[in-house]
């Protein structure tokens, strides 16, 4: 089976988006199957039509210079414009049986004009509903006229592709509410490859010195600094928790675009002390910062995106049989039984976030089950060769569906 995957992005950016579609792609091709695969413009880093990557090709969409890709809504059209006439060349030379886009709709929308002058069915897969993400991200407002149309056209291309899949049941609901038939809405979860994760690393003792962490109990969160992340309340919580238990330190890893009032947040507090900020780190030292963390924290807040989205980050932590304590959002509810693979606070309740964080610090045995019961979990349910092989169902159902449909 020959695949083309239509991307919004994909590495060398780092995100949980690109890391997933690495995965996929990878299992695919060790499944026997051709996969090809094309970005949109938004991959700002591209420098040529065609990019060697982690061992696989990827063919990029290249701005094409206009003044219109300036201009809000009209940029979002360019897009979809570039996409569809770079899709226009590869259909003939990748020849695929099937056109599979990821979201957001921009990649649908070029993926189905394109396909359907060409003659394949489109599969598309929702990551998350680009509305809610605006929102999130501070582009849209809930309700507003940029809002509706985003979601319109969300909607739009779920209707009229021959196969959707999702990332987790709270997006399947949300789009099975919308008019989408539920035999075609297949979940493909989020995973990770349990062997490229060890247990028991021990942490680097001088890496610990020079962050300040040397003889600290380190909570940890690795990851993008998002508003719906929540680290504020991680923040928050953190006078509680020393007061508590003087050890304890909090050391963040990565960016965004809460990194600079995050800072200022905490010089605030006058917690600074108490909070590493390590920055960026290169993929291949990222193991070392997972191995200072005794506990990792995800306090995401309750938002739509959050109740609705499972998290990649956390199963991550997991696979290392790492204590995860988690805020109780719908999308961590998917992951984590409480008081079994992690623990579970209330959301958006720093008292809550502290106290279950000292109960797993003071409770020895309790942590170490939930490390154990975490690493199986992952083992047995959410390994990529489990999720990818979902797809096969997939994709025969949408060139029946579409075998059919054809007048």
């Amino acid at each position: 089976m020959r695949i083309l995957h239509v991307l919004d992005h994909s590495i060398p950016l780092q995100s949980g988006y690109s890391f997933r579609t690495l995965a996929i792609l990878r299992e695919q091709r060790a499944l026997g199957w051709d996969t090809a695969h094309l970005t949109s413009a938004k991959h700002t880093v591209a420098a040529a039509p065609t990019e060697d990557e982690s061992g696989l090709t990827f063919h990029r969409t290249l701005p094409a210079g206009s003044w219109a890709e300036r201009v809000p809504v009209l940029d979002q059209a360019m897009i979809i414009r570039g996409l569809q006439a770079r899709l226009a060349e590869l259909l003939p030379q990748v020849k695929p049986d099937i056109v599979h886009a990821h979201s957001p709709c921009l990649t649908g929308i070029a993926a189905l004009r394109a396909a359907r002058a060409y003659g394949v069915p489109v599969v598309y897969e929702v990551r998350a509903l680009w509305e809610d993400g605006a929102v999130d991200h501070g582009t849209a407002t809930a309700g507003n006229w940029r809002y509706r149309a985003t979601r319109a056209l969300e909607t739009w291309v779920m209707k009229r592709v021959d196969g959707v899949t999702t990332i987790c049941e709270g997006l399947r609901g949300e789009i099975v509410s919308r008019g989408i038939p539920e035999d075609n809405v297949t979940v493909i979860p989020n995973a990770v490859d349990p062997g490229l994760f060890k247990t028991g690393q021990q942490a680097d003792p001088e890496l610990a010195r020079s962050l300040g962490l040397d003889g600290a109990r380190v909570l940890g969160f690795i990851g993008s600094y998002y508003g719906y992340e929540g680290l504020s309340l991680l923040l928050k919580a953190v006078p509680d928790l020393t007061k508590r238990m003087p050890s304890i330190r909090v050391l963040l890893v990565g960016g965004g675009y809460e990194e600079a009032a995050l800072k200022r947040e905490a010089s605030a507090m006058g917690i600074s002390d108490k909070v590493v900020f390590a920055g960026r780190v290169p993929h291949d030292r990222v193991q070392s910062y997972y191995d200072l963390v005794e506990v990792f924290v995800y306090p995401r807040k309750r938002t739509r995106v959050t109740e609705l989205v499972t998290p990649l980050k956390p199963l991550e932590a997991m696979a290392q049989g790492r204590t995860v304590v988690a805020s109780d959002v719908g999308g961590h509810k998917e992951l984590i039984r409480r008081g079994e693979t992690g623990m579970l606070f209330r959301a958006d309740d720093a008292a809550s976030l502290a106290s279950t964080v000292i109960e797993v610090l003071e409770r020895p045995a309790l942590a170490e089950s939930l490390r154990v019961n975490a690493r199986r979990f992952v083992e047995a349910e959410r390994n990529w060769k489990a999720s990818v092989g979902r797809y096969a169902a997939v994709y025969d159902r949408a060139l029946k569906r579409y075998r059919k449909d054809i007048p």
